[in-house]
């Protein structure tokens, strides 16, 4: 794929993944939150197999990949979409998506411990930034410590950007076999045998909302948002380089923002523009930091 129609695919996911935050919000009113993250992650799942199989890529993972496929299906796609279900009930969707994305912040302490990276200057700097914007979304002028539900909330959406990145630090430590398209509807699909039995066993019997507008959310997070944004972001990866797709997709939490008060009429207040900016600068200082490339990582400890 050339870089320019590469580019344009880019800005097409963040646009998609962007949208899907008011999207998210939408579907679990009409549908229970653990029914919603198991059958968007079934709908995703069955269109990655289908997806891999027309391009010769279905094929059982390697021994040697597949207890990562099994940590990937249940902590970054079972855990975070689970948690962001859940956390969607209560807390607005464009601070869910600022929330969420502040994955690659965790990251970064974990790889220092479990991976041997260096700590770099722009690193550093980057965390501190990232860490201020977290505590100015928990300001006490923006943020009610005396609500459970609200602290229950954006608790869970940081737990989902913990699991996240606990995800990130195994991926980078493993020397992979498969191709992500090969090996991503197996991860898919442990994480649908987690979320099916779960919403049979705590929500059996809670009421649907089955119409048009539910059945559009759905096939936008199943084809739409996990399979099409899966395939495209593989297809990115390979065509641009690194940088340009980490910085790339930071636009995900702003578009997320932008359209919730847009669609859901969510406002614009200033302690979230602040924290997005905040822990937008930080995420850019260590997504440039990592393209220097500065030997901060141990050899072996590549994505592979």
């Amino acid at each position: 794929m050339r870089p320019a129609v590469a580019a344009l695919l880019l800005g097409l996911v963040i646009l998609l993944w962007g949208a899907n935050w008011p999207v998210m919000k939408v579907g679990v009113e009409l549908m229970p939150p653990v029914t919603f993250a198991a059958a968007r992650m079934v709908l995703g799942c069955a269109t990655l197999f289908l997806v891999a199989a027309a391009a010769g890529q279905a094929r059982l993972p390697s021994r040697h990949d597949r207890r990562i496929v099994v940590w990937v299906g249940l902590l970054q796609m079972a855990a975070f979409v689970l948690l962001i279900a859940l956390a969607l009930q209560i807390v607005p969707a464009g601070r869910s998506a600022i929330l969420s994305y502040t994955t690659p912040l965790w990251v970064l302490p974990m790889a220092m411990l479990v991976l041997g990276e260096r700590l770099t200057w722009m690193k550093g700097a980057g965390l501190v930034a990232g860490l201020a914007g977290v505590a100015v979304l928990f300001n006490p002028a923006g943020f009610d410590w005396g609500d459970r539900g609200v602290l229950l909330g954006n608790g869970l959406l940081l737990l989902a950007a913990l699991a996240w990145a606990v995800n990130i630090v195994q991926v980078r430590g493993h020397r992979w076999e498969g191709t992500p398209l090969s090996l991503g509807p197996w991860q898919a699909l442990v994480a649908s045998l987690v979320l099916v039995p779960a919403a049979l066993l705590l929500e059996g019997g809670r009421g649907i909302d089955w119409s048009g507008t539910l059945a559009a959310v759905l096939v936008y997070n199943g084809p739409v948002s996990t399979a099409f944004c899966f395939w495209a972001m593989v297809t990115v990866t390979r065509a641009l380089p690194a940088i340009t797709t980490s910085l790339g997709t930071l636009g995900t939490p702003v578009v997320g923002l932008l359209l919730s008060a847009w669609w859901l009429g969510e406002p614009l207040t200033w302690t979230n523009l602040t924290g997005l900016g905040l822990i937008g600068s930080g995420l850019v200082l260590v997504a440039l930091s990592e393209s220097r490339g500065l030997g901060n990582r141990r050899p072996g400890s590549g994505r592979g």
